[in-house]
């Protein structure tokens, strides 16, 4: 960590502290806010977590859930008051103050120290302390790292190593993903040595659908998935409607980009939503196609090399449509096949 000497000071005594990260939490994000809250929480530091939207109802079972407070949900007041309160402001799983929205303005202008701990690209400088490694799979990989480098190993507790898995989990796509080393595996192994429940983490993630969402996917992947195989790209573009239609929650759409990125020689997927506030997009690719560039370009967005999201304020049919030219812009690229294995 920058400034490490200086923060670990920082920590010795009680402060007034903020964890934030970034809207619509997904496990990472959530699960590292938990798992540290609950550390500095031992340490006898008052810690107030504010998420700026709310988030899937399959994250609910992590400790300390009861006690986020949601901006956007009614929590504006008290998350006011505990940024102004606050000695210090953890910001996690987001490099950029913009991804969380209107919280955003209020760290920036908040007169406490700030602390980045994230693995996107490009982060914003904007903290005194910052934990950044783009080699980290997942912002719980660094949590962990940081709670080892404090030498405070032994204060992970079991609630603390599932909230730590499942980020870890999640982000790595179950251990699929390119960013899955042996250090990811060295952390797990810690984190169940510690009484992380990994059966349970992952029945309570992922096998823990309504029949609305498994009805809503089922319809997606019917009726609205579109492939193009000479430019190895397949993606979903879904309406408000439709989502009306299935009752859609928060967390409903997550995990649909992947059905498309999962076709045999497809290179490029994205799903693309309208959310009626605007378009949000989810991308994902294999190999060297950069969704992040494409993301940061096009759509105001960014994330991973190959996972990214962006943001369109045009209609649905619009953004479709700007997808499409791109793609044909990006043709030269896209149209090459990817090798899965060396």
């Amino acid at each position: 960590m920058q400034n490490f000497e200086a923060f670990k000071e920082k920590l010795k005594s009680p402060k007034n502290i903020v964890i934030t990260t970034h809207h619509k939490p997904d496990a990472d994000a959530l699960g590292s806010s938990l798992a540290l809250a609950s550390y500095l929480k031992k340490k006898n530091h008052k810690v107030t977590v504010v998420s700026p939207t709310d988030y899937p109802d399959f994250l609910s079972w992590m400790v300390g859930n009861d006690d986020v407070l949601k901006y956007s949900e009614g929590g504006k007041n008290k998350s006011e008051e505990a940024i102004d309160e606050a000695d210090l402001i953890f910001c996690l799983d987001f490099s950029s103050l913009k991804r969380i929205n209107e919280v955003g303005d209020l760290v920036r202008e908040s007169k406490a120290e700030k602390v980045l701990i994230d693995h996107h690209l490009e982060p914003e400088d904007f903290a005194q302390y910052v934990l950044w490694s783009t080699k980290a799979a997942a912002t719980a990989e660094l949590i962990h790292q940081l709670i080892v480098d404090l030498k405070d190993q032994d204060l992970i507790d079991k609630d603390i190593a599932e909230a730590l898995y499942a980020g870890i989990m999640t982000d790595t796509g179950s251990f699929k993903h390119p960013n899955t080393t042996k250090n990811i595996f060295d952390v797990c192994g810690d984190l169940v040595g510690r009484g992380a429940d990994t059966a349970k983490v992952a029945k309570l993630i992922y096998d823990n659908n309504s029949l609305n969402r498994i009805k809503f996917i089922g319809y997606a992947l019917n009726e609205k998935l579109r492939v193009i195989p000479e430019l190895n790209t397949a993606y979903f573009a879904i309406t408000a409607e439709e989502l009306e239609k299935f009752h859609s929650k928060t967390g409903d759409t997550e995990g649909l980009v992947n059905y498309a990125l999962s076709i045999e020689g497809i290179k490029f997927a994205a799903v693309i939503i309208d959310r009626t506030e605007a378009v949000k997009m989810s991308f994902r690719s294999v190999g060297d196609f950069s969704v992040n560039e494409f993301a940061k370009k096009n759509f105001s967005g960014g994330g991973h090399k190959n996972a990214a999201g962006g943001i369109s304020h045009t209609t649905l049919e619009e953004t479709v449509s700007k997808f499409e030219e791109l793609l044909q812009e990006n043709k030269n690229e896209l149209s090459t096949k990817t090798k899965i294995y060396a």
